[in-house]
């Protein structure tokens, strides 16, 4: 029988720790992904996992980790930085809006095209988790660079999720708020994060949201639709 793997980037800290944690028991192998070479030994050696230093940006550095890790069960794309800036858009450095696009959305369409082919060519049931943002879904005054990288992965999702449709890859868009990690002192445990995140590949849903957050989330479409002005998110 072949292995089982999952694939975890972004995976020495945070929600991709937590999900690494999560997913450890259900499969034979695990792969963690991560740029912090230091503490993705650690999470690495905690779990019993293969660590595989690399930069998600770097789309030759994410081929040669599927080329180790073959078709795996779970693919979570989670890898990702926040702004140094979060002002509005042209109060941003260039170089700042590279860095970000290059990890944030490189990241996890490189990703994809790293894994996916090799995926769909296995008939078992496999399930990719994309670590979005709540500011992906909705849209504040400043966010940077950040806020607008989110939105296209929202997009990247949803054009997965179609494309993968009629296979055997279902596709599912993690979008928290607040999460209390290395870039956040204050929000929700990564662990809260992460079993959300995991129940909802076994249900295959697409987007987990918080549901506070829902009616802000509808209101938005409302307004876009009507043709109406944006509005300050609130719940």
């Amino acid at each position: 029988m072949t292995p089982t793997t999952a694939v975890v980037t972004g995976a020495a800290s945070g929600i991709g720790a937590a999900l690494a944690r999560q997913l450890r028991p259900r499969i034979d192998r695990l792969v963690l992904v991560d740029v912090d070479g230091e503490r993705l030994t650690s999470t690495a050696r905690e779990l019993d996992a293969i660590p595989a230093e690399a930069d998600v940006s770097d789309p030759a550095a994410l081929d040669a980790v599927a080329r180790v890790a073959g078709a795996p069960a779970y693919l979570c794309l989670n890898a990702g930085v926040l702004s140094a800036d979060l002002g509005a858009p042209w109060d941003v450095p260039a170089h700042e809006w590279e860095r970000i696009m290059a990890t944030n959305l490189g990241g996890v369409v490189s990703g994809l095209r790293a894994f996916v082919p090799t995926m769909l060519s296995h008939a078992a049931p496999c399930s990719i988790l994309i670590t979005g943002s709540l500011a992906g879904l909705l849209t504040w005054p400043g966010g940077g660079a950040y806020a607008a990288s989110k939105h296209a992965l929202t997009a990247v999702a949803e054009q997965a999720a179609l494309a993968l449709d009629p296979t055997n890859i279902s596709v599912t868009l993690l979008c928290p708020a607040l999460v209390k990690t290395a870039m956040s002192d204050v929000g929700e445990a990564a662990e809260d994060v992460a079993q959300r995140a995991i129940e909802a590949m076994d249900d295959h849903r697409f987007v987990v949201a918080p549901p506070q957050w829902s009616d802000a989330i509808v209101r938005r479409a409302q307004r876009t639709t009507s043709g109406e002005r944006p509005e300050v998110p609130s719940f």
